[in-house]
């Protein structure tokens, strides 16, 4: 079935979410030409009420919302666009026009992790020479834990002794050196969030 574009006078409602952390963006309005110009180029348009012409999100500002997926509700008259950010979404600068500061600053960090993920699993498959990723991955699992171990009693022992300004740099390199172990033995930082989500459950 679909979109029921009549419904609502030739535009449906498009809510962005941030693929990554969840949060939602934005709201924006699509004709079908918009929509077809979104699924086609992979980046968000939308018809602008107000310009009365469709409208690239940051065609002025370079902050675009590359489509990751594009869904419809149950009615058939709104859709869900999930979507990776290219910088903040709002034209006041916060990632999210719905204000939510703090959510904000939160996503901004989950993003970077995913990013520093991903620049580490691109290190493994297309190494560069001088990387100390590739370093560590050349080195083997072995070395990889060695570091994770060295670390976390870095980490350990700044937090007993309250030097809470060198702890956060030492649990820096925790998370980093985890990362690079995960991506060594064949996983992904989401594999761990999984078994975290289940026992939430319980």
């Amino acid at each position: 079935m679909e979109l029921d574009f009549d419904k609502t006078n030739g535009l449906v409602p498009a809510v962005i979410q941030d693929e990554l952390t969840a949060q939602v963006l934005m709201l924006g309005y699509m004709n079908r030409e918009a929509l077809d110009k979104t699924r086609e180029e992979g980046v968000v348009t939308f018809f602008s009420r107000s310009k009365n012409r469709l409208w690239t999100k940051g065609e002025t500002s370079g902050n675009t919302l590359n489509v990751v997926s594009i869904t419809r509700d149950c009615d058939n008259d709104t859709l869900l666009i999930k979507v990776k950010p290219n910088g903040p979404t709002c034209h006041t600068g916060t990632t999210s026009c719905f204000g939510e500061e703090e959510d904000s600053n939160r996503a901004s960090a989950i993003r970077f992790i995913a990013s520093l993920e991903e620049v580490i699993q691109e290190r493994k498959t297309n190494p560069v020479e001088g990387s100390y990723t590739n370093f560590l991955f050349e080195k083997g699992v072995n070395k990889i834990a060695q570091k994770v171990g060295e670390e976390a009693v870095e980490t350990v022992i700044d937090a007993v002794a309250g030097k809470l300004d060198t702890m956060k740099g030492e649990a820096a390199d925790l998370l980093y050196h985890l990362l690079v172990l995960l991506a060594a033995t064949g996983m992904e930082l989401k594999d761990v969030v999984k078994v975290l989500e289940e026992r939430h459950k319980k």
